[in-house]
């Protein structure tokens, strides 16, 4: 969903652990959907965690779990490794998450992620533990995603971290446009430069 990013305070959805691959985000059998509506895939976001095999809920995973909610995953080192598929990006933006917070992400999903209005933040190992900390002292710790200073801050403490993005997404996000939203808008220069090559 297309919207701008500026400055996101929100609770958090914590999930510690670390190789959390786009099967586990998004099972393959979802793959032969017909549909790229992204609350279909939020709906079935780490199906196979939050469902047993009988389709009963897990009651023992974090996002059946009413403690925890908000627009923020915080999740474990090397984030969205595995298969490029672009579904697990869907599913994480269907589900209603804005930002993902890890030490790593897996390049091809974060690039996934950028291009459907979700913003992986990467910070150091020793910041995502303190997180995780205080997410565990107190579930309703709320983070604040500051996009145009580049910075992510946990409320309760204070304590900030820096984080990097591309500038040319940065621009998107913070304008809620995909590339073709800025082509677009560049248009009237594109056509000034052919007719000079002319």
């Amino acid at each position: 969903m297309k919207q701008k990013f500026d400055i996101i305070q929100s609770t958090c959805v914590p999930l510690p652990f670390e190789n959390i691959d786009t099967d586990q985000i998004i099972p393959a059998r979802f793959l032969k959907a017909t549909t790229n509506d992204q609350a279909f895939f939020g709906e079935n976001l780490f199906r196979d965690w939050r469902y047993r095999p009988d389709g009963s809920k897990n009651e023992d995973f974090v996002l059946n779990n009413p403690k925890f909610s908000g627009e923020i995953l915080v999740a474990g080192k090397n984030f969205g490794s595995g298969s490029s598929r672009e579904h697990a990006a869907w599913a994480i933006a269907g589900y209603g998450f804005r930002v993902v917070i890890s030490s790593f992400f897996a390049d091809i999903h974060k690039n996934n992620e950028l291009n459907n209005f979700v913003l992986p933040v990467e910070v150091s190992p020793a910041f995502l533990q303190s997180i995780f900390d205080e997410i565990a002292k107190d579930p309703k710790t709320e983070l604040k995603v500051d996009v145009p200073a580049q910075s992510v801050t946990i409320l309760s403490t204070g304590k900030s971290e820096k984080f990097q993005i591309n500038g040319y997404k940065k621009y998107c996000l913070m304008n809620a446009m995909d590339d073709i939203d800025y082509l677009l808008g560049q248009k009237s220069k594109i056509e000034a430069w052919e007719s000079s090559k002319r």
